[in-house]
């Protein structure tokens, strides 16, 4: 299953999904994580970059709640499916991506 989530509501939703410490993972493309990138807090983070994903699959496990995340949701939407079509068991979109995130839960990220 797929969740859509808010970066304002990835509190609430890391809580729920502990005690295992839920993965965030960007998918953007490593130029985009020099501009821009976020600050594991309360969850552990890594990036592999969405062309990446399918040879690197095997680096994640997908007993592991996975938060996607990339520059405004549609290619972590796209990554979030693929992870559910692969027996990913809890599985959520961040929706509106690093940008909303630097709206909604760190105005210390740049936005561009």
């Amino acid at each position: 299953m797929m969740e859509q989530l808010r970066p304002a509501e990835l509190a609430d939703w890391l809580i729920a999904h502990g005690p295992r410490q839920p993965l965030v993972l960007d998918v953007r493309e490593p130029w985009e994580l020099r501009v821009a990138s976020v600050s594991a807090d309360g969850f552990e983070l890594a990036t592999i970059p969405m062309g990446e994903l399918p040879a690197r699959l095997d680096e994640l496990d997908p007993s592991r709640p996975v938060a996607c995340l990339c520059h405004h949701g549609m290619r972590s939407l796209h990554v979030a499916a693929f992870l559910v079509q692969r027996g990913f068991a809890c599985v959520a979109n961040i929706s509106g991506g690093i940008d909303a995130w630097s709206q909604e839960r760190d105005p210390g990220v740049p936005r561009y």
